[in-house]
C-alpha cells in the first residue's frame, strides 16, 4: 500500500525538527511523500521544516485549523492510498508499515499505535478512547473525571480496561498519530472543518466512519513518542477555553440527543465557574468574566438553534 505522511504544524518550531527526522528515517515507507502543512506559524516552523531535504512544505497564509489542514494534505498527496496524520510533537519509533499491515482488511479505515510520554510510559487514557457520550462530556465539563479518575464513566471513556500490550478493534485511536485509508476518508467526506481550530474533529471523523461500517484498529507493536499539547499552549488561556468548549458543543450537537445536548451545555456553564475564578486569580484580571459571557452566548446559541445548526460548516 502506498503511504504518505502529513504533519499538521502551528507554531511548532520547538518540535518539528525531531518529528521530521524520525519520519525521514522511515522515508522508504512513505512512497507518496512526507508533507508539512503549516497553519500560519510565526515562530520559524516553516524555516525548520524547509531545512529538511525530502520534505514538502506548504505554508498557509491563514490558520485553516487541524481538520482543514488534514483535508488539504489528502488533496495534495493525491496518489497516497493511506496517509499517516502526525502532530509535530510526535517522534516515530517504529516503521509505519506495522500500521499499514492492518489495512489489508478491507473494512479497516484507521489504525493507531502505542503513544509514549517523555519518560517512555504509555499514554493510557489518551492513545485509545471510546466515543464520548453525553454523560462523558458532562463529567468532563464538571471536572469529575479529573477529581475521580477511576469513576466508571471515565474508566469506560478512556479505555482503562484495555490491555495496551494486545492489538484490538477500538473506537477512537488518537489523532496525534493516525494512519487513515484514503477510501475511508473519501467515503465520509473528510474531516469536518467546522471543528475549528482544533479538538474533536478526529473524534467526529472516526465516529462517522464507524457509523458507515468502517473499523479502527490499535496496534501494540507500533510505538511513537508524543509530547502533547504544544501548539494550543501558544493560544491565550481564555481563547483556548472557548475553542475547546465550542468544539465540544459542536460534537454534542451532532452526536447527542437534544436532552443530552442540554445536559452538556448546562454542565459547561456550571463547570466554567471555577475555571473563571481560577483564571481571575492566575491572570489578576476580570477578563475571565467577559470570557464567561462569551461562553454563555456560545452555549445559548447551540441550545436554541438546535442540532441541525451544528452540521453547517
Amino acid at each position: 500500500m502506498r503511504l504518505g505522511a502529513v504533519v499538521i504544524a502551528y507554531n511548532s518550531a520547538e518540535h518539528i525538527g525531531d518529528c521530521l527526522d524520525s519520519s525521514l528515517r522511515f522515508a522508504s515507507d512513505f512512497e507518496a511523500g512526507i508533507l508539512v502543512i503549516d497553519n500560519a506559524s510565526t515562530d520559524g516552523t516553516v524555516e525548520r521544516s524547509r531545512s529538511h531535504s525530502g520534505v514538502q512544505t506548504v505554508e498557509n497564509r491563514e490558520n485553516r485549523g487541524f481538520a482543514g489542514a488534514v483535508n488539504q494534505g489528502f488533496q495534495i498527496l493525491n496518489d497516497a492510498e493511506a496517509i499517516l496524520i502526525l502532530n509535530p510533537d510526535v517522534i516515530l519509533l517504529d516503521s509505519p508499515s506495522k500500521l499499514a499491515a492492518e489495512l489489508t482488511v478491507s473494512n479497516v479505515a484507521a489504525v493507531g499505535g502505542k503513544l509514549l510520554d517523555r519518560e517512555g510510559r504509555a499514554q493510557a487514557g489518551f492513545q485509545v478512547r471510546r466515543f464520548p457520550t453525553a454523560a462523558t462530556l458532562v463529567f468532563e465539563n464538571l471536572g469529575l473525571n479529573r477529581l475521580c479518575k477511576w469513576n466508571p464513566v471515565n474508566r469506560r471513556y478512556r479505555c482503562f480496561d484495555l490491555d495496551p500490550a494486545l492489538p484490538a478493534n477500538v473506537e477512537q485511536p488518537a489523532g496525534a498519530c493516525l494512519l487513515v485509508r484514503r477510501a475511508a476518508w473519501q467515503a465520509v467526506g473528510g474531516m469536518d472543518e467546522g471543528f475549528f481550530p482544533v479538538w474533536f474533529e478526529d473524534v467526529d471523523f472516526l465516529k462517522r466512519l464507524a457509523a458507515a461500517g468502517w473499523k479502527s484498529r490499535y496496534v501494540a507493536a507500533f510505538s511513537a513518542r508524543h509530547a502533547g499539547g504544544h501548539s494550543v499552549q501558544s493560544v491565550e488561556w481564555g481563547q483556548r477555553q472557548l475553542y475547546w468548549c465550542g468544539s465540544l458543543l459542536r460534537y454534542a450537537a451532532i452526536h447527542c440527543s437534544t436532552i443530552g445536548l442540554w445536559a452538556v451545555g448546562i454542565s459547561m456553564l456550571l463547570g466554567w465557574v471555577p475555571r473563571a475564578v481560577t483564571g481571575m486569580f492566575l491572570q489578576r484580571s476580570l477578563r475571565c468574566l467577559t470570557e464567561y459571557e462569551k461562553m454563555f452566548r456560545l452555549v445559548g446559541a447551540y441550545l436554541w438553534q438546535g442540532r441541525s445548526e451544528a452540521r453547517l460548516p
